[in-house]
């Protein structure tokens, strides 16, 4: 039986859905992100993402392991050396059109915040008494 979501629609969990929810998962890291932002000009050393990142070699290894397993990264050696790089182009790709997408967004949210403050201040309402209907008879 297909799963529910919260609405009760059900969520087919068709394995392309669901491979591609896992690639969005991997990607939903701010770390990992950095590091695909950092490979875009070009393949670094694992001693290089780590200064840049500012994170210990346990850390740096964990984000980069799960790039690398999910396909969006290869690696090879140099000596004592391994260095990374972004597998497929289109990661470059899909890195700029979520900055245009953000960019967009935020456009969009300065253009409202900007109307907002254009906008006069609206003047403190007084309460108004409301006079009550006179129900005596006459």
């Amino acid at each position: 039986m297909p799963a529910a979501d919260s609405t009760g629609v059900h969520v087919r969990s068709d394995p392309v859905y669901v491979a591609k929810a896992q690639l969005f998962r991997v990607l939903g890291h701010p770390v990992r992100i950095r590091i695909l932002e950092l490979l875009v000009t070009g393949e670094r050393t694992v001693g290089a993402l780590q200064a840049e990142l500012e994170l210990d070699s346990s850390g740096t290894s964990q984000h980069l392991a799960a790039l690398r397993q999910l396909g969006v990264l290869e690696s090879r050696r140099a000596g004592t050396s391994t260095y990374y790089r972004i597998k497929d182009p289109r990661v470059s790709q899909l890195l700029a059109v979520a900055k245009q997408i953000l960019t967009a967004a935020l456009s969009d949210s300065q253009a409202l915040l900007d109307d907002l403050v254009q906008q006069p201040a609206a003047s403190p309402r007084h309460r108004s008494r409301t006079r009550q209907p006179d129900i005596r008879q006459h």
